[in-house]
């Protein structure tokens, strides 16, 4: 039976737990998987301070969504970085590569605040998401849960980093 295939999108800079959590688990359940850096270039780094070269980047993603089942946002520090940066292209065309999952249904993670993403999206109205403490209130459309996880349909959300294990199994389980 063939393993899905997940595209990984890693902001910049990326919390590092929380990406390694998602790439070990792919990588010991043999998923395959490519990252690609929310960034002008494919080298990023994490919100301690290590550099990572990572596959591609977001403009190389972008009308190639056809070739994986399944999309992981990787958070990081760089959410106050989104605001500043909304207009730049990699975030443009971040935005268009989830909503493209998204119209096609397909599997989407995230941790910290994926949630939000997807809420300001859309994606996520009358769901069950769970969401960074600091974000939760400005969530409209999502139905923010208490737990570290949760699961509405093929949208998959953590918390946080923290809680990532928690949801795993299940995300593992959609792409066997």
């Amino acid at each position: 039976m063939k393993r899905k295939k997940v595209a990984v999108i890693a902001v910049d800079p990326v919390n590092g737990s929380g990406l390694l959590q998602y790439l070990e688990a792919f990588g010991e359940n043999t998923i395959p998987f490519d990252v690609f850096a929310v960034a002008e270039r494919r080298d990023i780094m994490t919100n301690s301070g290590i550099a990572l070269s990572l596959d591609s980047t977001i403009a190389e993603l972008k009308g190639r969504e056809a070739e994986y089942d399944a999309l992981v946002f990787a958070c990081g520090d760089a959410m106050p970085r989104f605001v500043e940066n909304a207009q730049k292209q990699y975030n443009i065309d971040m935005m268009e590569v989830i909503l493209s999952f998204a119209a096609h249904g397909k599997t989407i993670a995230g941790h910290c605040a994926a949630a939000l993403l997807l809420d300001q999206l859309g994606i996520v109205v009358g769901k069950r998401v769970a969401v960074h403490p600091f974000v939760r209130p400005i969530i409209r459309g999502g139905i923010v849960v208490d737990g570290p996880c949760a699961v509405a349909g093929n949208i998959f959300t953590a918390s946080s980093e923290n809680n990532i294990a928690a949801m795993l199994p299940r995300l593992l389980e959609a792409l066997r």
